[in-house]
This record gives structure tokens, C-alpha cells and sequence, in this order.
């Protein structure tokens, strides 16, 4: 996303020599989802109270102070709530017809679509982001917003048509100027994890847009609702979610110009949304790799924020760290894994200037024969 005002100077202190050493960025991540539940009207406001008594040694609120708050209608029919200690939210969701692809099976901008509910969902549930995304109290008064620094998925078995969708999802505070959110996604039926994800989030300021440091008001609204220890989606040491993203260098070797933002692309935060940058990088892989195999893994960094009248370049190519030549007469070279999964870099960039918008890294599998 293009932040005009700049890069902000706090943002490489806070963050190191981490991939968000350029902070000209901006993305955008609404979240929430989870388990049926029916309850009373207050359920979820009490939840809500318990915990941040807990949290912060107050007593509960008394039954009659509780009585202005009422849940929405939308909150007595949403197929979710708050796990029982309160630091968690989990919702279900049904796969719809027009959220699969030609295999019948949900397309990866679902699940992010999904990822971005459930997180939405859940700071509703706690009192948040009654008119932006998971945005407090404090950061309405200061017109501060959330944007997306990065977004990290794996999906081991795509939800087909009709199934039922399990997510839990949970936030935690990220260094100086972010938060991070994790998910994991289950089949409902069977109780099997099919994904996980991971992202990081920075404050920008809606106005200026240029990024600002969490201030203790707006990271103590926020903690009371988080695990006391950490908890993370991808606790494997050196796992696929930290690894670094190279630049991809031009010329690339599949390219994809001229992408205009569509008007149902932007979203709340007055910008491109960032399951759209997914739809982007993927109209640049090879259409013989979309015919053979799946996409199990896809991470962004993203560095700018991107408005209506932009216009898009979405550039591919293998991953030269594993590059291997397969077959003979000219074939290009594939980057494999030691599981011969496919992995390919990315590089969204504004047309005009060729500056960078988004970076990213995908990894494909061969498509199962039958599902």
C-alpha cells in the first residue's frame, strides 16, 4: 500500500533487519470465525467482563451496569463467541458455492476473506471496532487504523463445497508498533487441522497515513484480551512463516501488466483491501502450474498501500535458492522443494515508477488425483 507521507523512521528501529525494513507499506486485514453457539444476550458481554477482571484485578461489573450494553442482532446469529478463558475466538463457517473454484473446493482469496471475519468478529466480541477494523476506543479518537505488514498461510487440505469451516483466532502485541495475529482453521466434522496462519499488523494514522507507534493507552485496550504467554499458530522452530522474502529481480520470467484495482477492491480503510493483493499475485503464475498443482503456502510482505487509481504489475518466477532445470530443450528452470513442491517469488509493483507494493513467496503442490 502507498503510504505518501514516507517511510516511517520508528519502523526499522522497531522492527530490525526483519523484512519490514521498508515501511512505505500498507495492507489491510479484517478477521474473524468459529464454533455454533447459542446465547443469552449478555453471554458474551459477561465473557468479556470476567476476563478483563482477571486481567486486571478489578472486580466484575454488576449485573445492572452490564444491562446498556446489548449485543447486535448480528451477534445473536453469528455461529461463533469467545473460548471459555476469553483470550481466544472461535466461529464456523459453511462453504458457499460461489467461494469455490472449478474443483469445487474454497479458493485461497476465501480463506483469507475468512481469516479477515473471523478477526473482525472477534474485536467485536470484546467491544472493539464498532466502525473500523479491530479498531479500539482510543484509536477511533486518534484516527488510528491497523494495516497489514504481513500475511502468512498454509493450507493442508482445502474445504470443499458445503463443508464446515472451524477457525479460532487470537492476538498478541508485536514489538513497539504492531500486533500479531494468528488462526488455526479445523474441518468441523472431523476435528482436523486443514491451515494455519500468521500475520503483523502496524498502526498508520487514517489522515496522514504514515505509520505510528502502539502508545501504551491503545496496547492496554487491546492486552487484556490476549494470551498472558505466547502463543503461536506456527511454533516450529525455523518454520516457513519466518523466512525472509528475496526481491524478485526484472526481467521476471512470467509477468502479468496493467491490473486496475476494481471499486469492490477497496475497502473501509479507504484503500486497495489485502486479500486483493492475493488475486494479483496469482495472475502472473504459469497457467500449466495452476492446472497441476494446488497453492499450499503463500506469504506476503506488503510495503505500500494502493488506491483506485493505481495501475499493477505482477511479476513471478522460481526460487532461485532451489532452482533445479527439469527436462531438455530449453524447459525453464522450476524451483522445487525436497517434497518437489513448486516455490515461486512474487513482486507486485505500481506501474508507472516500478515501485514495490508487495512482496511475496508462494509454494505449490501437485493436486490430488481425487478428493
Amino acid at each position: 500500500m502507498l503510504l505518501r507521507g514516507g517511510a516511517f523512521s520508528a519502523c526499522d528501529a522497531a522492527l530490525g533487519d526483519s523484512h519490514h525494513g521498508n515501511c512505505r507499506f500498507d495492507g489491510l486485514i479484517p478477521t474473524g470465525i468459529f464454533a455454533p453457539s447459542v446465547w443469552s444476550g449478555r453471554s458474551r458481554l459477561d465473557r468479556s467482563l470476567r476476563v478483563a477482571s482477571v486481567a486486571t484485578g478489578e472486580p466484575k461489573s454488576k449485573p445492572q451496569q452490564e444491562s446498556s450494553h446489548q449485543p447486535s442482532l448480528a451477534d445473536r446469529l453469528r455461529l461463533g463467541s469467545l473460548t471459555e478463558d476469553g483470550l481466544s475466538y472461535k466461529e464456523n463457517f459453511i462453504v458457499r458455492c460461489y467461494e469455490v473454484g472449478l474443483n469445487k473446493t474454497a479458493t485461497v482469496e476465501t480463506i483469507a476473506n475468512l481469516l479477515q471475519e473471523v478477526g473482525c468478529n472477534h474485536a467485536q466480541s470484546v467491544g472493539f471496532s464498532t466502525d473500523g477494523f479491530a479498531t479500539t476506543t482510543t484509536m477511533r479518537k486518534l484516527h488510528l487504523i491497523w494495516v497489514t505488514a504481513r500475511m502468512h498461510i498454509e493450507i493442508y487440505n482445502y474445504p470443499a463445497w458445503g463443508d464446515v469451516v472451524e477457525i479460532e483466532t487470537w492476538c498478541q502485541s508485536e514489538g513497539r508498533i504492531g500486533t500479531r495475529r494468528d488462526w488455526i482453521l479445523k474441518d468441523f466434522a472431523t476435528g482436523e487441522v486443514i491451515g494455519r496462519a500468521t500475520s503483523k499488523w502496524v498502526m498508520m494514522n487514517q489522515d496522514t497515513r504514515r505509520l505510528q507507534k502502539v502508545n501504551d493507552d491503545v496496547r492496554d485496550e487491546y492486552l487484556v484480551f490476549c494470551p498472558k504467554t505466547l502463543r503461536l499458530a506456527f511454533p516450529e522452530e525455523n518454520n516457513a512463516s519466518l523466512k525472509k522474502i528475496a526481491k524478485l529481480n526484472d526481467p521476471a520470467q512470467y509477468s502479468k501488466v496493467g491490473l486496475v484495482p476494481r471499486r469492490a477492491d477497496l475497502d473501509m480503510n479507504h484503500h486497495v483491501n489485502n486479500v486483493a493483493y492475493i488475486g494479483w499475485v496469482l495472475e502472473s503464475m504459469p497457467q500449466e502450474i495452476i492446472d497441476s498443482h494446488e497453492l499450499q503456502t503463500i506469504t506476503l510482505d506488503y510495503r505500500r498501500e494502493c488506491q483506485q487509481d493505481d495501475v499493477v504489475d505482477s511479476l513471478t518466477a522460481p526460487e532461485d535458492a532451489f532452482l533445479e532445470l527439469l527436462g531438455t530443450n530449453g524447459s525453464p528452470p522450476v524451483a522445487k522443494d525436497e517434497n518437489d513442491n513448486l516455490q515461486f517469488l512474487h513482486l507486485l509493483r505500481l506501474s508507472n515508477d516500478g515501485s514495490e507494493i508487495n512482496r511475496g513467496r508462494t509454494e505449490w503442490r501437485m493436486k490430488p488425483t481425487k478428493r
